[in-house]
């Protein structure tokens, strides 16, 4: 966030993965590939309920399959290792998918890719061998080449990077957006002309409609459910996102926007990926910062009671209530009748109370891990979004709304907190959003969830879930909020 006459303002914290991992910008298509508000007219539907044609699960396991065998699939230059028997798993299943998928959604004929390379990007140069043209020779990378139909990925270092972190099923969301790029160019969803973001934004949405597949208990191999393993899921594509939106060298997107396309495709299937258009992006985007302003990039707003009181005014002016709750920076709400506390701010009903443990708040906005390969996009807006939920809270009670049910007031609170975060993003407001401050926010809803707990700090396991409730208040506005969220 940004004071006006201050230009302090939020960044997304970590590095572009690529940036860091050398050789991921290695251009093997005529696209790059580098790696894996108003209301929108294309926004995923409404659905929440997760009982996706009564067989998607909320628990139980994510990943292999136990007793399964392996696809019957090999790669040039491959191992024979975990992660190639991993991605060529992951391929097979994905080929079984968009062989039905293809002619339900999409023109003409589709032909699968049959052509795999593997290499390990650790591995002296003269191990090296030829992708789409080019030496894979420390190429931290997955990619599919339009050349020549064919598939390529760094078994060395980049997927066991992406399964430490996120887990066996990081690798099936990096092999499903590459098959995107696969189905897209087939189903001629984009030319020579159309902008990279787009095309990356389109394959992330190809690659939602296979997660719900295999979701619903449809994929050989893999099985995912929606908590935790949808969460990882979702957690490698914030990894992998871009830092700055606006810089010629990103291409995929913010993680706000790619998670976004991601669900598209999981909630509304390939026909909505068709709409993805510079169009659609731009009218996603409205008054949403995607670039710094000069010197932003280098700043965090403190988390104070000075800034907390700031963006406390800016609350009384999006959502006045009746009566006004009191604001104490001296620490949380301790006494408060049948409540459960939260930390680090909560909300008492009966006292109309806010309370800010301060330090502990501002803790949630710091920096914690310098690993590039993270979803953990802390910033000063990790911090204020919680701030912000709890307001909310206090404009619900005003409204003789429930305060309590994860389901309900959880995911009304983080719908509100997105209709507040976009009207921070308007010209003239003051603090006012910065490029990062989404990313920062979706990050914390996926982490600890807290901008998504009701008064007693109830959450929904599902990250999608409360993520889905922040981006339809940021995109769709209040009134789908509380027609959504009863």
């Amino acid at each position: 966030m940004s004071r006006e006459g201050l230009r302090l303002g939020a960044v997304a914290v970590l590095v572009l993965f690529c940036a860091v991992l050398a050789g991921c910008g290695k251009d093997w298509q005529p696209r790059p590939e580098p790696r894996s508000g108003t209301p929108s007219t294309n926004t995923p539907s409404a659905e929440t309920d997760w009982d996706v044609a009564g067989s998607a699960t909320a628990t139980g396991p994510s990943g292999p399959r136990k007793g399964v065998p392996d696809a019957p699939l090999t790669a040039h230059n491959g191992d024979g290792g975990r992660y190639d028997r991993l991605a060529l798993n992951s391929i097979a299943d994905l080929q079984a998918f968009w062989t039905a998928a293809y002619p339900r959604n999409f023109p003409g004929t589709f032909t699968p890719v049959s052509v795999f390379h593997s290499w390990d990007a650790a591995a002296p140069r003269k191990q090296a061998v030829e992708f789409c043209g080019e030496s894979t020779y420390h190429v931290v990378n997955a990619a599919y080449c339009t050349d020549d139909h064919t598939i390529g990925w760094d078994r060395g270092v980049l997927l066991p990077a992406v399964v430490e972190k996120f887990g066996e099923m990081a690798v099936v969301m990096v092999l499903a957006h590459e098959y995107g790029h696969a189905v897209q160019g087939q189903a001629r969803l984009g030319g020579m002309r159309t902008p990279t973001l787009v095309l990356e934004q389109q394959a992330d949405c190809l690659a939602g409609v296979f997660l719900r597949h295999v979701a619903e208990g449809n994929s050989a191999h893999f099985t995912l459910n929606t908590t935790d393993g949808l969460n990882a899921v979702l957690g490698v594509t914030v990894a992998i996102r871009d830092e700055d939106p606006s810089d010629s060298k990103n291409a995929h997107g913010s993680a706000f926007e790619r998670v976004t396309a991601v669900q598209i495709g999981y909630s509304d299937g390939a026909q909505a990926c068709k709409s993805i258009t510079t169009q659609q992006i731009a009218q996603r985007r409205g008054t949403l910062p995607v670039s710094f302003e000069p010197g932003e990039e280098f700043y965090q707003l403190p988390v104070t009671a000075e800034s907390l009181n700031s963006v406390s005014q800016a609350l009384a002016k999006i959502f006045p209530t009746s009566r006004k709750p009191q604001f104490d920076y001296s620490g949380v709400v301790r006494s408060c009748p049948n409540v459960t506390v939260t930390e680090p701010v909560s909300y008492c009903p009966s006292a109309n109370k806010i309370g800010t443990a301060v330090p502990a708040l501002a803790e949630h906005g710091a920096p914690h891990d310098d690993d590039p390969l993270t979803a953990a996009v802390n910033g000063d807006y990790s911090a204020f979004i919680i701030f912000v939920s709890r307001y909310v809270l206090a404009v619900q009670n005003d409204r003789k709304l429930g305060l309590t049910g994860a389901e309900t007031a959880g995911l009304r609170t983080a719908c509100l907190s997105g209709v507040v975060t976009t009207k921070l993003s308007e010209p003239g407001s003051d603090p006012r959003l910065s490029a990062g401050d989404l990313d920062e926010a979706v990050s914390e809803l996926l982490g600890e969830g807290l901008a998504a707990g009701d008064v007693n700090g109830k959450v929904v396991p599902s990250g999608y879930q409360r993520v889905e409730a922040f981006r339809t208040g940021v995109l769709e506005g209040e009134q789908a909020c509380l027609s959504r969220y009863k």
